[in-house]
């Protein structure tokens, strides 16, 4: 009895270790802008206004390009999934013996016959059905990280909106293609390679709407029922 409390005690700490959430925090170092680094260019003389040496062309759009250039992403995410699963299973097994017979009559053991008779019922029956359906809109400003040799750019950024009752957040990082960035520096989120978008909030409001981590213990693999 006290081997089965102290696994079931084992079970609650784990199942409460595992479905404790990492809530994020403002001011994240992973998520912290990222400086241009500063160059130095040697300006040559030459007589023109145009020189070859200018960071960017007479001709060519104000666009993000650089390592801490920042880039407007507008979400427009709008995703929906079904799915309906039903099975059914069932199994009747049945097993008989006769009695034996000495010189053609039956044997008994202590007034019983030695016929032996059993059978077995095994059932299960299973019903699933999903729905979902999730759609983000907004704006979001990132940094470029990193310039990849290909000229993709890598970007980062993370809005938080302070409210009365707790933060909310929204977090992105992914990789833009410098061609899909517009005229007026913005790209939308269905052209982020490898997105990843994070939107969700801390304090009493998201509290609320978590379960207990004894409910999550008993919808977790690790309950016994």
């Amino acid at each position: 009895m006290k081997l089965a409390l102290c696994l079931a005690g084992c079970g609650l700490l784990l199942a409460a270790c595992s479905t404790t959430p990492n809530m994020p925090k403002p001011d994240d170092p992973e998520f912290s802008p990222v400086m241009p680094e500063e160059s130095v260019v040697n300006m040559e003389s030459n007589g023109s206004i145009f020189s070859q040496k200018q960071t960017t062309s007479l001709y060519s759009d104000i666009k993000a390009r650089q390592v801490g250039d920042i880039i407007t992403v507008q979400l427009v995410e709008s995703t929906s999934a079904k799915k309906n699963a039903n099975s059914q299973l069932g199994k009747d097994s049945s097993l008989g013996l006769d009695a034996l017979e000495l010189g053609g009559k039956p044997v008994t053991v202590g007034g019983y016959d030695t016929s032996v008779g059993m059978g077995a019922n095994n059932s299960f029956k299973g019903q699933s059905k999903a729905d979902q359906s999730n759609s983000l809109q907004g704006n979001i400003s990132v940094t470029v990280t990193r310039v990849l040799p290909n000229g993709n750019l890598m970007v980062r950024g993370e809005k938080w909106i302070m409210l009365n009752t707790g933060n909310e957040y929204i977090r992105i990082t992914g990789i833009v293609r410098a061609e899909d960035v517009q005229a007026d520096n913005t790209v939308e989120s269905q052209r982020v390679a490898d997105a990843r978008i994070y939107y969700g909030g801390t304090g009493d409001f998201a509290n609320t709407q978590e379960r207990g981590w004894l409910a999550q213990f008993f919808n977790s693999p690790w309950s016994p029922f």
